[in-house]
């Protein structure tokens, strides 16, 4: 028995000698190998986002700031680690913030294949916020009893905020979650529209990082590392906050009192090309973005998201005269000649009346202008169609950036249209097969449209082009496009791509760069002619087309030149504009407003231009 025994302790002794060795191994001499293995298997990354940069005006008074605001947010580890997946928490959760559970449940949703928004872009590792602008009687609720908000936290946390409510949301934009989570922008919140949108990578700022260990529960064991964020840079514009809501609020009151459906108002500076004041209406307050937004609220907004001094296009009517005017002395008409002004002029075998079919006997081009003659035009353009120079009118309006985009630093910007032969002939290839198709259905009078437009929509006829000298037809501008027009004339002749930003100023007040709006034309009239068609306009509201508007303002010290136009729309009420730069020896300033379905330039849009005016020089 004794040799077993001593063999049998000899087994045991070199056993737990293996033992020890292997031991002393792993955790003496290559401990930190596996325990850093162990460790990083385990470590995950999450994103610290940073403070969005602010948008002030050209005052430094701020547009967008952000400001401190109960947040509650939800840890979705945490959560899921509940018995029920965190189902009852939710229901308690809903209860205390008066929500309803289902759209709690799908904000803390991770965004995956398959998973619709709203879900949460973001790490599972951070916290996802829920619900914003908390009272500070539910928060409490929440911080005091943890045990039936397990997970559950609420904390003071920084959010967009519009001091002045609903000014310049249109020109501004919002935040919103973006795609899949970027490390770059946080916690995937992205710009969406106005200049949120555009200058996002400047407001955004660089998101830090923070390296956690987690267990194989899933559960945050320490800290490992953390970088802080870095705050966004502030957006500096040209807005005028004070002209800004001179604009928006005369804009509103002419839309109202005409009893239209729309409309926008722009400010240039004529010297420079920076916008000062921008508004679309209806209008909204961008305020309801913060936080997230429920499907119902978003159908009820639909109709005032469009921006229609940049997006909104309509036929100009007689604003646009400064460009047939500038191509007729171009085509050779006498500067200083003058010319009959009847009730109606014969365009072919077609009748083409002047405004209520009122003669105006004999006149210059002055007069034309501040009168508004239609017919003067419309044998300037008659004449010119039968010489056979049909694209001067067309290509003297392009020179004057009709027709395309003006590159302003704003989203979603519409070209217009400046029709000519060209476009003609391509419509009608778009619209042929639709036009040659027959259809029993279709009136006698449609039929008979229809049956022209197959065999000739290609042709520019002699109407088109008298349609075009006064801005009606298919000719669409944008109010921007006709307010930088307007600029070009005031400042002799400089055709500017306007912008809305200034500078960018990082956080430590260092100015990052300097945004100035390019030249990018000159239009092709000379100084001469310029000149006598911006002192043609100062007439308009002394005795001219807006005289009425402008009674009893003082336009000897402040004198302002303008044009009316009423331009026609089928099966509506006529468009309302006026377009105008003051002072009108030495233009500093640019203004148009279009009223849609407002009626005639002098009853709708004038008083509203003459509003701004009143406003600007107090």
């Amino acid at each position: 028995m004794r040799p077993r025994l001593l063999v049998l302790h000899i087994l045991f002794a070199s056993l737990m000698l293996i033992v020890l060795g292997r031991l002393w191994d792993v955790q003496i001499r290559s401990g930190d190998r596996y325990a850093k293995a162990a460790t990083e298997s385990h470590i995950r990354h999450v994103v610290v986002p940073p403070v969005r940069g602010e948008i002030v005006d050209s005052r430094g008074r701020p547009l967008v700031r952000n400001r401190t605001a109960m947040v509650v947010s939800v840890d979705y580890v945490a959560l899921t680690h509940q018995r029920d997946g965190g189902r009852a928490v939710l229901e308690r959760l809903a209860g205390a913030l008066g929500l309803p559970y289902q759209e709690l449940a799908s904000r803390v949703r991770l965004c995956e294949a398959g998973v619709r928004r709203p879900c949460w872009p973001g790490s599972p590792y951070q916290s996802i916020p829920v619900a914003e602008q908390v009272s500070r009687r539910s928060a409490l609720q929440i911080a005091e009893r943890p045990e039936l908000f397990p997970g559950v936290s609420a904390e003071l946390l920084p959010v967009r905020q519009y001091p002045y409510d609903s000014l310049g949301a249109h020109l501004l934009g919002y935040i919103a979650p973006g795609g899949e989570l970027d490390p770059a922008t946080g916690v995937g919140l992205e710009g969406r529209d106005g200049l949120e949108a555009v200058y996002d990578a400047d407001l955004r700022g660089s998101a830090g990082s923070r390296q956690v260990v987690v267990d194989t529960t899933g559960q945050v064991v320490r800290t490992v590392s953390e970088v802080g964020p870095v705050a966004g840079n502030t957006l500096v514009t040209s807005i005028d906050a004070g002209i800004q809501q001179i604009v928006e609020r005369s804009l509103r009151t002419a839309v109202t009192k005409a009893r239209g459906d729309s409309g926008a108002a722009v400010v240039m500076d004529v010297r420079t090309g920076r916008i000062v004041a921008m508004a679309g209406y209806p209008t909204y307050s961008p305020s309801v973005w913060t936080g997230g937004i429920s499907t119902a609220e978003y159908r009820k907004l639909r109709g005032r998201l469009a921006f229609r001094a940049i997006q909104g296009q309509w036929p100009p009517g007689s604003t646009w005269k400064i460009t047939s005017t500038a191509a007729a002395v171009r085509a050779g008409y006498d500067l200083n000649g003058t010319y009959s002004c009847p009730g109606s002029y014969m365009v072919g075998d077609r009748s083409f009346r002047n405004f209520d079919g009122i003669a105006l006997g004999t006149m210059n081009l002055h007069r034309a202008l501040s009168a508004s003659c239609d017919t003067i035009f419309y044998r300037f353009a008659y004449e010119l169609w039968l010489k056979g120079r049909r694209d001067l009118m067309p290509s003297n309006a392009k020179a004057f950036g009709f027709g395309r985009t003006t590159g302003v630093d704003l989203p979603g910007e519409a070209a217009g249209r400046v029709p000519d032969r060209r476009w003609k002939r391509a419509t009608w290839l778009a619209t042929k097969a639709i036009n040659c198709k027959k259809d029993k259905r279709r009136s006698a009078y449609v039929a008979a449209i229809a049956k022209e437009q197959c065999l000739e929509g290609y042709r520019w006829r002699a109407g088109d082009a008298a349609n075009f000298a006064i801005g009606q037809g298919d000719v669409l501008v944008t109010p921007l496009q006709l307010v930088r027009a307007y600029a070009a004339l005031a400042n002799g002749g400089k055709l500017f791509s306007p912008r809305v930003a200034k500078a960018v100023v990082a956080p430590d007040g260092r100015t990052v760069r300097t945004i100035t709006p390019p030249v990018v034309g000159r239009l092709p009239v000379s100084g001469k002619v310029l000149a006598y068609i911006r002192r043609a306009l100062s007439d308009v509201p002394r005795d001219g087309t807006a005289a009425g508007a402008f009674h009893g303002f003082d336009l000897d010290k402040h004198p302002i030149a303008g044009k009316t136009g009423t331009a026609e729309s089928y099966g509506k009420r006529d468009t309302s504009w006026f377009a105008s730069f003051a002072p009108a020896a030495k233009p500093r300033l640019a203004v148009v407003v279009m009223i849609s379905q407002g009626g005639t330039g002098a009853s709708a849009a004038a008083p509203a231009v003459r509003r701004i005016w009143e406003g600007i020089y107090r």
